[in-house]
């Protein structure tokens, strides 16, 4: 097996682990918060899936992992974690049966999301560069 045929496998396995711990993650994160009748946990999901993969692009601006990390953590862990698809499912159902319910939901996942990504990357950003900084000191 050549090594580029090798690192692909190493990615699609490392992805594989991310999306099933993401996966996971997020069944039983609803499933925790089914009592509320409202769909929270996807809320809760996006937002926290956008903070982490903010947090990890800015980080790995200044820390380069090996590509099967980022890999795993990004593609798999909070791609795993995050649905857009039960996002878009929930505002149809809920705009239906509540609109203002809907657009409530709707503004807090979609503007929610951008602002927790960049909090999450300006984090992930200044621990970097500390990172950075600690090591050239040494």
């Amino acid at each position: 097996m050549k090594r580029s045929d090798m690192m692909k496998a190493i990615n699609l396995i490392s992805i594989a682990f991310g999306a099933i711990a993401g996966t996971y993650a997020r069944y039983f994160l609803n499933l925790s918060l089914l009592y509320t009748g409202y769909p929270i946990g996807t809320v809760i999901e996006n937002l926290l899936g956008s903070f982490i993969l903010g947090l990890l692009t800015g980080f790995f601006a200044w820390k380069q992992p090996k590509e099967w990390i980022k890999l795993g953590l990004g593609v798999g862990l909070c791609g795993g974690f995050t649905t857009y698809s039960t996002f878009a499912g929930d505002f149809v159902s809920l705009t239906q049966h509540y609109l203002w319910g809907g657009a409530i939901y709707f503004i807090v996942s979609l503007v929610g999301g951008v602002l927790f990504a960049l909090a999450g990357y300006l984090c992930g950003e200044a621990s970097g560069k500390n990172l950075v900084k600690v090591h050239e000191v040494k």
